[in-house]
């Protein structure tokens, strides 16, 4: 396969090239079996960061060989030479989120029931990381650039570079990872990975899908405890009116999106009780704390 990817992308040309992050350019190629793949080429870094380069490269591949999920990137095989260090992907073909928002006819096409529906996979991929794997999988770089939309509008969460495995013997504690705008405050000075890390950027992320971009200026307003944002207030107005249904279920977003940005991790409650609550048809409260037990793993 390595042979065919490099033909097909004509040696990793730039006019096959539909990404590009911090660790590497993802390529469109189609094999001469008629199947289209998203290559994933890691950049080749200078020889200090050559370790680091090649820990995101292992990470990702240790990460996704383990889970399987209907909204998580499927991996189908990665091949490391010399030359290159390569990933190989499920092809989406409507790309990133973050570049579908920033356009103006495709954001429309977005409309107010896919954008609900969105929300929902992103929480079912990561309540099935937190609770479902052993060890429990936290993403560490949930943004709008890392989740990937199929032709029916289905998220898939991506970028794996950055997971971390969590050890339930271990303080967990690690170097800055992410991006700026999503990451979780405590990380600023504890340095310490929890699932609650993922529950944060979570908030930050369903916010952004309603309102259409980065909700920066919601952030610490719906952190406060007394937080009361109004739906007409962050709708995206590009967007046409929702049913009464639609809006309730934007309603509901909009609260569990405020408890997961909570000051206090602990506070925040877990991807779980969120995948669960916006499972539901009926509204849910929220309880202001929560309180480690049969809803939540202990790390």
């Amino acid at each position: 396969m390595y042979e065919e990817i490099i033909a097909a992308t004509q040696n990793f040309d730039a006019m096959y090239c539909i990404g590009s992050g911090g660790f590497g350019s993802v390529y469109k190629a189609e094999l001469p079996s008629g199947n289209i793949v998203a290559a994933k080429k890691i950049h080749t870094l200078c020889d200090g960061d050559h370790v680091t380069d090649r820990k995101e490269f292992l990470n990702e591949i240790e990460a996704l060989t383990q889970i399987r999920h209907r909204n998580i990137v499927k991996l189908h095989g990665s091949c490391s030479n010399a030359r290159h260090s390569v990933l190989i992907y499920e092809y989406l073909e409507k790309g990133s989120l973050a570049e579908i928002l920033s356009k103006e006819e495709e954001a429309k096409e977005l409309n107010c029931s896919r954008r609900v529906n969105i929300v929902k996979d992103v929480a079912h991929a990561l309540s099935y990381m937190h609770h479902d794997c052993l060890p429990p999988i936290v993403h560490r770089d949930i943004s709008s650039k890392n989740i990937l939309l199929d032709s029916d509008y289905v998220a898939y969460v991506s970028d794996f570079g950055t997971a971390k495995l969590l050890k339930l013997d271990s303080s967990n504690c690690t170097g800055f990872a992410g991006t700026f705008g999503y990451v979780a405050p405590e990380l600023a000075y504890t340095m310490k990975v929890t699932e609650k890390c993922d529950v944060y950027s979570f908030g930050v992320l369903a916010l952004e899908v309603i309102k259409g971009n980065h909700p920066a200026d919601f952030i610490s307003t719906a952190s406060s405890p007394s937080a009361n944002i109004q739906l007409k207030d962050i709708l995206d107005q590009r967007l046409s009116t929702p049913t009464v249904e639609v809006e309730d279920q934007l309603k509901k977003i909009v609260t569990c999106a405020a408890a997961c940005l909570r000051a206090n991790p602990q506070s925040r409650p877990t991807m779980r009780m969120i995948s669960q609550m916006l499972s539901v048809s009926s509204t849910v409260q929220i309880p202001s704390t929560v309180t480690p037990g049969e809803h939540e793993r202990v790390l």
